[in-house]
This record gives structure tokens, sequence and C-alpha cells, in this order.
């Protein structure tokens, strides 16, 4: 087995997960069988975000400590639903930028209780694991389904350690970060590396691990022991190290300055590590005196200096690697040189030249409650993204509060609740996506009213339908009270009710998680043909609550349809209302499984729903407000026309006004 450390140095948030995701791909591309490994130090949280002027491909990494400030963060978690406030600081970098951090010292076996505005989104596998947002970045760029194990935390680490000294496995020794964490560090890595993901049977040829944070947290530092011994341990020629760095250019004197990357440098060879190669993260490309400098300083060949500088759209990064034969130095320092074969990217290329030649604008409305942080929606905004390319669309996300469609927004901002209804009557589709809690309930279940009644091509994800079906029940069968039980539990309408199986005591996984079969029960239904008319499929779920079955005849003979049910039959999976040119809500997340150049199906009926020509719903309101494009910015999360939003670049999302546009990333 070969395996390719990343690691970051100087900041957070310079691009690690699509780094690594990018080595892996033209390792794919080389004829290598791939798989990857996150290492997230989930210890003490310090959640920065960083930009620069033009950081086309910034990735936001969860657990760094940022050197160069400390920022007191007064927050307090969404789930359970309560409020907090956001203390921004600004960090100029190129000339404008921003760097907002959050603080809290805790431990984690996993995603799957972190709250979106301090993780972002949760992905989920096959195999029910919640994990690392990071992990989406290497199954859509690789095509590969991971485990949970390939998401390392500190957790679970130390909790296995602990276990482990519980049953007497240490015979008695004193337990020590050396050699008991570092050697269980080793082992996972070892273990996990040959399991299969890509289909076939046997290991992957090389290991891509990626190391959370930056060279230097005191957080990582039984990792970073652990794989240097790990790098000794495997011996020369299976070991490679890629090193990406940040080397700023500053606004004033406008000139890349590499002395931060020569320090931390300086620091990983102190630490027993030492890079092979150097990706260099700046606004625009360096020249060769600067590649000699740092080859020079660093001690890396001059050949392996690579720039990873701003590019069009995150498509482009693996070219850019593949153009300064980064393969090459990765193969040579594997001993692969005549084992693999040249990059073949050719659809990779054609994809991305497909993408930089769309023109033509699709307008989704994104209802929910964490419009502020687009990595809460990660997912869901590249299965929109891999549908619109593939449409020849060019992507535009609106971010809808929903607690701005609210009537009491109307009477607290009408200035926000103007501009909230605006921007949900001048989209082409509306996605509510999925969700805990009863902030922002009303909203959404307006939101999908509107698209109901004005044929606006709608798709509602896991809260999403739930919604539709109270909706529903509140506006067609006047069953006013209609709710879930999760909003009310004392509620004598419940259209969504509590699984039997589910735990009200845990949380951490304990939904209903991981890859699940829905059988199509109505042959001719839009769902089933958007899936090629197949019997069933698997779709990965991540949820507590479920429709009522109680209420399904009720509901499916005032017209809604109940398409796709689990195999016991009583649980529902689809809905469609028949009656609107494309009205569907599905239970399962189809956003985790959506590649570039194999969409969603069901992504890909919405954006194809949305471009077809529609008789817009004019401006003007009585209750239901609307203003002009051009209103004030919207009450929650605002953001500012030019400037990006919180999680501004990271995977490609650009907000403008109160409207994002989405670049190529995966």
């Amino acid at each position: 087995m070969k395996y390719v450390l990343v690691t970051g140095g100087v900041v957070s948030g310079l691009g690690k997960g699509v780094t690594a995701s990018s080595i892996g791909l033209i390792l794919k591309a080389c004829g290598l069988r791939v798989t990857s490994i996150k290492i997230g130090i989930f210890l003490v949280l310090i959640l920065p975000w960083i930009q620069s002027s033009l950081p086309f491909f910034l990735i936001r990494e969860q657990n760094a400590v940022c050197i160069f400030y400390y920022h007191k963060f007064d927050w307090l978690a969404e789930w359970p639903t309560s409020s907090g406030s956001l203390d921004y600081l600004r960090f100029y970098l190129n000339g404008n930028g921003f760097v907002e951090e959050k603080g809290d010292p805790y431990l984690n076996t996993d995603a799957g209780t972190m709250s979106p505005f301090e993780h972002g989104e949760v992905f989920v596998l096959d195999d029910g694991g919640e994990v690392d947002l990071d992990l989406g970045n290497y199954e859509r760029f690789l095509d590969i389904k991971l485990t949970r194990d390939n998401n390392i935390t500190t957790g679970k680490i130390y909790q296995s350690v602990i276990e482990k000294e519980r049953r007497g496995d240490y015979l008695g020794k004193t337990v020590q970060v050396v050699p008991h964490i570092t050697d269980a560090i080793q082992e996972w890595i070892e273990r996990v590396a040959k399991i299969p993901v890509d289909g076939k049977e046997g290991p992957a040829d090389v290991c891509v691990i990626e190391l959370g944070g930056t060279i230097g947290d005191i957080e990582s530092m039984p990792f970073i022991e652990a794989l240097g011994q790990f790098s000794y341990r495997v011996g020369h020629g299976n070991f490679c190290l890629v090193h990406v760095s940040l080397v700023p250019i500053l606004h004033v004197v406008g000139e890349p300055k590499t002395k931060p990357t020569q320090h931390s440098v300086r620091q990983l060879r102190g630490l027993g590590l030492t890079p092979n190669l150097l990706a260099c993260r700046s606004s625009k490309e360096l020249d060769d005196n600067v590649k000699a400098k740092l080859a020079q300083f660093c001690h890396v060949p001059l050949s392996n200096i690579l720039t990873l500088h701003d590019v069009p759209n995150i498509w482009h990064i693996p070219l850019l690697l593949k153009d300064q034969k980064a393969h090459e130095a990765i193969l040579k320092a594997l001993n692969l040189l005549g084992v693999a074969a040249e990059p073949n990217l050719k659809e990779w290329t054609a994809r991305t030249k497909i993408y930089d030649r769309c023109d033509e604008t699709v307008r989704i409305a994104m209802v929910g409650k964490y419009t502020g942080l687009s990595d809460a929606y990660l997912s869901v905004l590249k299965a929109l993204l891999h549908a619109s390319v593939a449409r020849n669309r060019k992507l535009n996300v609106d971010w809808v509060p929903a607690g701005d469609l609210e009537e009491a927004t109307y009477k607290e901002d009408p200035e926000a609740y103007k501009a909230a209804w605006n921007l949900l009557k001048g989209a082409d589709g509306v996605l509510v996506p999925g969700g805990f809690g009863d902030r922002g309930v009303q909203g959404k279940i307006l939101a999908a009213k509107y698209a109901r009644e004005h044929s606006v091509p709608f798709l509602g994800i896991c809260l999403g339908m739930q919604i539709a079906v109270i909706e529903y029940a509140r506006s067609v069968l006047g069953l006013h009270d209609a709710t879930s039980t999760e909003f009310n539990p004392e509620t004598k309408t419940p259209c969504v009710i509590f699984m039997p199986e589910g735990s009200k005591t845990h949380m951490g996984a304990t939904m209903r998680l991981g890859s699940r079969r829905t059988y199509f029960e109505v042959a001719d239904s839009k769902s089933a043909k958007l899936y090629g008319n197949v019997s069933f499929i698997d779709e990965r779920h991540r949820h507590r609550y479920e429709v009522n079955p109680d209420m399904v005849a009720q509901l499916e003979t005032a017209g809604l349809s109940f398409v796709g049910k689990d195999e016991t039959g009583r649980r529902m999976e689809i809905v469609e209302l028949p009656s609107h040119p494309f009205y569907i809500g599905v239970q399962f997340h189809p956003e985790f499984k959506s590649r570039p150049g194999k969409p969603s199906p069901l992504f890909s009926g919405l954006i194809a729903a949305a471009s077809e020509p529609r008789k817009k719903v004019p401006n003007g309101y009585s209750k239901l407000a609307t203003c002009n494009r051009h209103s004030p910015k919207l009450k929650a999360h605002q953001s500012v026309k030019g400037f990006k939003a919180p999680n501004g670049s990271l995977n490609g999302v650009y907000t403008n006004g109160n409207s994002v546009y989405v670049d190529g990333s995966c």
C-alpha cells in the first residue's frame, strides 16, 4: 500500500480537501485504485473561514487554531434550537478578506450531533456514518463509497484506546499518548486503507490521507507524531507528503511573500515530517524566482513546487496539478513511475469546458434556516450544480431565510419580508432542504404552498417532504392544526410522527441512517421515470420523523400520491402531486450520491423543469408582498454585494446580494 499525506500550514482553510481530492483524481486517472481518509481533530474546535480577493477553491477546515488571532465567540447551538450571536473579525489579505472564528472545547466521535452553524453539513455515508463534509468531496471527486471509519477523529481514537484499557488489553501498563494513542492511529490507518471503496475486490493501490487543521496546532500533535512514525514504518518509496501552504501577495507591496511557508515547513520538519511536494496557495501564479526561493529554503526540488492559484472554477484544480506534472512527482516518490500510465482526464476536461461555456442561468430558491452558512447545504448545492451543468445552465441560488417569509417578519421587518418574497417569486424553482427544529417551519410551509399553487417546480428533501405534506393537509384537507410531533408533541392532527424505533434520550447515531431501499408503487410516476423506470432505488437517509401512515389514505384521496415506500409499505419515501408540472418530496437525501457527470435524477428533474419557460408571478403584494429585485438585504444572515457569504468561496459558492453564483466545484 502506498500513502499520500496532505497537510496544511500557515492558516486554516487553504484547500487541503480539494487538493487531496484532486491528487486522488489524478492518480485514479493514471489507472491506480485510490481510497481516502480524513483525520479530523475534534478536540478544541476553532472554526475559521478565510477568504482572499479571489480564492476560488478555498476549503474550510473544521478544527484549526488560527495562530494570528483570538476571537471570543458567543454562540449557542442550533440543535437543540436556541439563539446566539456572531461576532466578526476582519482579516485583510490581498486587499480584502474575512476571518470568522469560533472556539469551544469538546470532543466528538463523529459529526452527527454538531450544529450546521458550527460544522457545516453532516455528510451521510452508505453505512450510516455521519461524517465530515470533506468526505463528500472525496466521494464526488473519486466516485467512490467511503465508510464511517474513513473519517478518523480524536474522539474515535481516544474512545478505542480507553475501551481497550477497560478490557485490560494493555495488561496493567500505563496508558500514554505515546505509544498507545499513536499506535492506535497507525493501526486505524492501515486497517481502513485496506477497505475497498470502489466496488472492486481487494485493497486500493494508494491511500490519500488529509490531516485536518494546521501544522502547529496542539490538538494535532498526537497525529503528527503518529504519522511521523508511520512514514518510517512503511518505508521510503511508500509514503509521500504534500504540504499545502499559503504564499500571500500583500496588497501594499504587491509581491509574493515566502516567509510564512518557510516557517511552516521548518516547523513541519521539526516535528519529524519532510514534505516531498509543496502546494502553494496564492491569488496568482508564482514565478520561477519565487519557486526557486522556496526550493532553496524549504529543501524541496524546484519541480515539486506547485502553484495552486485562483482559477475560474474548482474543476480546473486537477487540470492545474496535471499541467505542473504533480502526478509525476508523486509517482516518483511512491516508486510507481513504471506502473502508472499518463493521466486520462479527457472526460473531466470536457466537462470543465462545458461548464465554462454555460451562460444561460437557472435560479433556484433555497428556503431554509441556515442560509447564512451555505456549507450547511453543501451537498445540495453540489447536486444542483451537477444537474445544472448537465443541462448547460449556470446555476444561481437565491438564499431565502424561511423565517423572513412569515407573517411575524412582515410586522417586525417589512423590508426583509418583501425581499424574501421577491426572491421566492423570482425563482425558476423552489427547494426546501432537510433540517431540524421548528424555527422557520411556517415560512417553509408558505414556500411549499406558493410553489404548489403557482406551478413552480418544487423539490422537498427530508423535512422538505414533511413540510409539503403538512401544507397539503392544511390547505387542501382543511386540517388547519396539522403539523409534526417534532414541532408540537400534543397535536391532535399529527401528519408527521416520531419513528417507533428512534431514541428520545440519545441523539448521536440514533436516527434512521444510511442507505435504505425505496420501492416504486406507481410505475408511471415522475420519480420512477427520472430513475429510469427501475422497480426500486437505494438512497441515503438521516431522519427521526416520518409521514404518519394513518393519514396516507386521506391525503391520497385528496390528490397527493405516495409513489415510493419502504419494504414494509408503511413508511412513505416519495410523494408527488400528479396535477403539478414538478412537485416532489422525498424522505431520503438524494444529494449525497450525486456526482459530476452523474447528477442525481431528482435534481436533474428539478433543473429541467425549472429551465422550462414559465409565466412569472408579477411583483406587488397584498399580505404576501414582494418588491423589486433590488430590495434591501434579507434580515437574517445579511450579505453584501460583492462580498462573499460566511463560507465565501468555500467549495465555490459566491454571493452577490442575496443571490449566489455557484462555481464548478465537486
